[in-house]
């Protein structure tokens, strides 16, 4: 028995015998074809089942995990059809007279490799889906790569250097365990692929990996991160009953639907749910959420080839409130730049994005495409309880500019007849140390405070949180940050306005009470943490 240690990225245990996929990489062989033509026609062929495979995985992930979570294989239909990367390939073939294999392992290496030195963020996360189309060429030009992931036959748990999302989504849930890799980070996509569909996962298990076999059994822990290879009897035993509480736990959770989250001592608190587009509505009611904390209409921009039309917008934001049956829906603002970027925007190279042109500040800049956004928000106002709510604020000057455009676009509708809800709630995130500063100030301003710790934490501490090296350093829990939301909260009490948290710390059940303490009514996380953090808030008994 062996214990390999690696990073818990979905929760759950499992037993099982481990399905070893081959790394590619160490199967591709390099040779000189005679038959040009014949060779180009076998790559057209693999293309052409790749994409018809890709759209069929599309359309499966829609109805599995959504529209956010599926876009990806559409931009994996586009790059495979991209000129440059698919000419390259041809342009070997021809002029170096490889065979398509080896052609199109070197362009998805090359290709990889110039996108992870990019200095956009977004195009650097393109690197990885490169390596994912070009390794479904490959399988598609030589089955006796084929992984099989989508035909397992027999319940299994999938070992791989690293998982594509095509495969991680295309695995049938009753058919894995779970799955471990060589490489990977709690944030890859596969990841989250994985915590969606509820499939344990242990990843970045590094030269440890190569201590695994094909048909070896194992106890994967995606709690803990722990792999264990070839288990003796009692622990195998003790996990069979860990694994059993897990589920025992998770059955428990489900009923506390329709339940509310108040404390002991009587205080209501509001659970709702952070959602990327209208599809993730299924999970909020699924999980029973009070509403919705966050809707990140970002993501109906990065979705998107061009900027998305008032109408589009209008139908999103319309779709998600009637189907919150009057519940309260919080829609933020587009808080593009800085890590979230889209192309059309043409937004300019920045040294430190995270501190240049994102959030409010582009709104602000471009009131032509805040204005369109404002009245789609504000027409979808009259089917439910809506909640606006702005990024990024740091003066007072933001917010009143703010209302001012708001102001204009009721004018506006009201000229036009168009029917909208004049009482909807108006917000800010108190996310940046100006911010928390002036909250007394802000307060006075608007009707809520919505605490993004995320940003917070990093503008608080001078600590990047997408920089790895330091990541340590990222502690929602410091001193500093405590303290800092405890002053925002206090300044919202102060002026009779309520107060939310919608960053990832809200999950954290550690900080539950002491949110509860300083006055903090609202808690707004993924859906799936919805029902843990309602059972947290109940055990709370403040004297």
């Amino acid at each position: 028995m062996k214990i390999l240690h690696g990073i818990g990225a979905s929760k759950g245990i499992a037993i099982g015998k481990i399905t070893l996929c081959l790394n590619i990489d160490n199967h591709i062989e390099k040779k000189t074809i005679i038959d040009v033509e014949a060779e180009l026609a076998r790559l057209d062929e693999a293309k052409k089942t790749s994409v018809e495979a890709l759209n069929a995985i599309y359309a499966k992930a829609l109805k599995r995990v959504g529209e956010a979570n599926s876009m990806i294989f559409q931009i994996h239909i586009m790059m495979l059809q991209d000129e440059d990367f698919y000419g390259a390939i041809q342009t070997a073939i021809r002029e170096e007279k490889l065979n398509a294999e080896y052609a199109v392992w070197q362009a998805g290496q090359q290709f990889s490799e110039m996108f992870s030195q990019m200095d956009d963020e977004y195009m650097r996360g393109r690197a990885s889906d490169v390596i994912d189309i070009s390794k479904r060429l490959i399988r598609n030009l030589d089955t006796r790569l084929a992984n099989g992931l989508d035909s397992l036959s027999s319940p299994t748990i999938v070992a791989a250097a690293d998982l594509m999302p095509s495969e991680t989504v295309q695995m049938d849930k009753e058919m894995v365990y779970a799955f471990v890799t060589q490489e990977g980070s709690k944030s890859s996509h596969s990841a989250i692929l994985a915590r969606t569909m509820g499939i344990p996962a242990v990843v970045g298990l590094a030269d440890q990996f190569n201590e695994l076999s094909d048909g070896a059994e194992i106890i994967v822990d995606g709690n803990t991160g722990d792999v264990i290879l070839e288990p003796d009897e009692a622990t195998r035993t003790d996990y069979r009953a860990k694994q059993e509480e897990f589920i025992k736990h998770q059955q428990e959770l489900k009923l506390l639907k329709g339940t509310k989250a108040i404390t002991k001592n009587g205080v209501e608190m509001e659970i709702n749910a952070n959602i990327g587009h209208p599809e993730d509505v299924d999970l909020a009611l699924e999980n029973d959420a009070d509403g919705i904390g966050l809707f990140r209409s970002e993501f109906l921009y990065m979705e998107s080839n061009q900027f998305p039309s008032e109408e589009e917008q209008f139908i999103a934001y319309k779709t998600v409130l009637e189907r919150m049956g009057g519940k309260r829906v919080i829609i933020r603002t587009l808080d593009l730049g800085a890590d979230k970027q889209v192309p059309y925007l043409n937004l300019p190279h920045e040294e430190n994005p995270a501190l240049g042109l994102r959030a409010i500040r582009i709104c602000l800049d471009r009131q032509d495409l805040f204005l369109t956004q404002l009245r789609a928000l504000i027409r979808a106002s009259a089917y439910g309880k809506l909640a606006i709510m702005f990024p990024m604020i740091i003066s007072v000057d933001e917010v009143r500019q703010i209302k001012g455009l708001v102001e204009k676009v009721k004018n506006d509708l009201t000229k036009e007849k168009i029917p909208f809800d004049p009482h909807f709630e108006i917000g800010i995130m108190i996310e940046t140390p100006a911010s928390v500063m002036l909250s007394d100030e802000l307060a006075k301003e608007v009707d809520f405070f919505s605490i993004g710790t995320n940003d917070l934490t990093q503008y608080t501490l001078a600590v990047d949180r997408m920089n790895h090296s330091i990541s340590k350093l990222f502690d929602s829990r410091h001193p500093a940050v405590l303290r800092m939301i405890e002053m925002a909260a206090r300044s919202a009490k102060k002026a009779g306005i309520w107060v939310g948290i919608c960053g990832e710390s809200a999950a954290d059940t550690s900080l539950t009470e002491f949110y509860v303490k300083i006055g903090v009514r609202e808690l707004s996380v993924t859906p799936s943490a919805v029902l843990e953090l309602r059972r947290a808030v109940q055990q709370i008994n403040i004297k």
